[in-house]
């Protein structure tokens, strides 16, 4: 194993140096660097980025030990191995067994296991899978079979032999057989104490840590710390437990102080661990963007009207080596006091009326300078928030936002302004109830007249589509007779003109006729059809020559007879 700087055996915070308090110029972007050395015990700090000295302890894990060895890439049994040759070397009884074993019959050690033997109150090893006889077909004088563990189980401790490996996310907290505290991160080792034990006090889970560290302000999560502790025995006999290692997982734009006397040194975001007995921690705490509602002691206005304040505050830690330097375990400590401090200078200079009139003080209810309080509560709004920003700089603190949002008067004048008040603003209610209603009545008659006014144009709308149906209806009418009309005359012309075109045929065909009997018979029968169309007893009366004369004279006989009857 290696060492970080050179003077220095270990560090008590792992995962990510710590920016010192008398370091002024390093930035939270500045990364610092995450690699360790074979066993992942320790990181290496940036160049450039001292180490506070009361960060420095040593790590009696770096220590040269007796029957002490790492596990390396070559496995659990190599180790073992080396171990069992520096107690042959060292004289003394060898940890692994010489026994041999067979297929037939005897306790079995399955392959990924270890065989585990009491010789006599030594521990013997049996790394070989197999099956190892009883007796008495083996020695097992002074032995007593223990059992078998595996060679990937996180701890094994037997009879002064101890085993430890721990994975990515695992840290193993041993103590020594000097009752010294290491921790082992992402490796492991294989140890046999003479005098005392190593002794497994805890297998730490770095990123689930047992205690939920939260804001009691505002809620927000800060990280999550274990303390493990150790069982000793005092000179009474009784037993009592020790906090000796604190694992800390502090999650990203978060952090945590540390403290050693009067000094402070700041830990960033990660996962650490402290065994230094005279480090503690001082606390945590978030460096994002935080907001608070949160009432003040009650303010005595200029004619002495006492005011209780809710304000809303916005900030955000920037620096908070400041904050506990000043003595302040969270932000809204310091800004509550200095806020108080503030605002009580602010509304001693306010009359009561003037703190009714202006309900809020904040940026978003500026007055437009016609009130002659207006100016006054604008300048005194910049002048809070200059000075809050100021005072919240000493902290460490940027302070983002500051409004009042509601205000409360007590005491008996309080009251009997407040009741005037209310009767005013009664009043004003009332007032504007009536305003309300009367628009109501105008709105309504309003909209009855434009619904009379739109059925006055649907009525129009209607009469129009109705006259315009029945001159549509006429004019169809009548178009209708005219083409009837046309149509008749046009039939009746077509009709004549075909009995003329007839006639005329068949008066072609009568003259083309020159036979004189022919001729005589198209006479009777042009006679026997007369007489059909006009009946048998009409008498026919000559048009021409004696006939029409004899015509006349029966025709005048008739009339005077006619004349003659009574």
């Amino acid at each position: 194993m290696s060492v970080r700087i050179d003077d220095e055996d270990a560090d008590t915070v792992v995962g990510g140096s710590s920016y010192p308090i008398k370091y002024k110029g390093i930035k939270k972007s500045d990364r610092i660097d995450e690699s360790s050395d074979d066993n992942s015990i320790h990181p290496r700090p940036t160049k450039g980025v001292s180490l506070h000295e009361f960060s420095k302890t040593a790590d009696y894990a770096l220590e040269e030990r007796p029957f002490f060895v790492p596990i390396g890439k070559d496995g659990v049994i190599t180790a073992l191995e080396k171990i069992d040759r520096q107690l042959r070397n060292s004289g003394r009884t060898g940890l692994l067994s010489n026994k041999v074993p067979v297929s037939w019959t005897g306790r079995e050690v399955a392959p990924g296991f270890l065989g585990l033997i009491n010789h006599g109150g030594l521990p013997k090893i049996l790394t070989k899978p197999g099956r190892y006889p009883g007796s008495p077909l083996r020695n097992w004088w002074a032995r007593q079979w223990c059992g078998t563990k595996g060679l990937s189980d996180t701890a094994i401790e037997f009879q002064g032999l101890t085993v430890v490996q721990v994975s990515q996310n695992q840290a193993a907290v041993i103590s020594d057989p000097q009752n010294r505290i290491f921790v082992i991160k992402n490796s492991g080792f294989v140890a046999y104490a003479i005098d005392g034990t190593y002794d497994v006090l805890a297998i730490v889970d770095q990123t689930h840590l047992s205690t939920s560290i939260t804001d009691t302000v505002t809620g927000a999560t800060l990280g999550s710390i274990a303390e493990i502790k150790m069982r000793s025995r005092i000179a009474s006999g009784k037993e009592q437990e020790y906090v000796v290692a604190l694992f800390l997982n502090i999650p990203a734009n978060n952090c945590a102080i540390l403290q050693r006397g009067d000094d402070l040194e700041l830990l960033p975001a990660g996962q650490h661990y402290i065994t230094n007995p005279n480090v503690t921690l001082r606390g945590l705490f978030t460096l994002g963007e935080n907001q608070l509602e949160m009432p003040t002691k009650d303010i005595f206005t200029r004619d002495q009207v006492p005011v209780g304040l809710r304000i809303y505050l916005k900030w955000q830690l920037m620096e908070p080596l400041k904050l506990t330097t000043h003595g302040y375990n969270t932000p809204y400590d310091a800004l509550r006091d200095k806020t108080q401090s503030i605002l009580t200078q602010i509304v001693a200079h306010l009359d009561y009326s003037t703190m009714v009139k202006q309900r809020s003080l904040g940026p978003d209810n500026l007055e437009d300078g016609t009130d002659p309080s207006s100016a006054f509560l604008d300048a005194l709004r910049t002048r809070a928030m200059d000075e809050m920003h100021e005072a919240a700089l000493e902290y460490g603190i940027i302070l983002k936002d500051l409004a009042v949002i509601d205000r409360q008067f007590k005491g008996e004048i309080a009251s009997t302004m407040d009741k005037l008040t209310t009767r005013a603003l009664q009043a004003q209610v009332e007032a504007a109830n009536v305003d309300r209603e009367n628009s109501n009545k105008v709105k309504q008659e309003e909209g009855a007249l434009a619904v009379a006014r739109i059925k006055a144009q649907s009525r129009n709308a209607q009469a129009d589509s109705e006259a315009y149906s029945v001159i549509a209806a006429a004019k169809a009418q009548a178009e209708r007779t005219k083409i009837e009309a046309l149509a008749q005359a046009e039939a009746i012309r077509l009709t004549a003109e075909a009995d003329a075109q007839a006639i005329s045929i068949r008066a072609d065909a009568d003259a083309k006729v020159t036979d004189q009997f022919a001729r005589g018979m198209e006479m009777r029968r042009v006679e026997v059809t007369r007489v059909q169309a006009f009946g048998d007893k009409t008498v026919f009366v000559p048009t021409d020559g004696t006939g029409v004369q004899m015509g006349n004279a029966m025709a005048v006989g008739m009339a005077a007879r006619m004349a003659n009857d009574p």
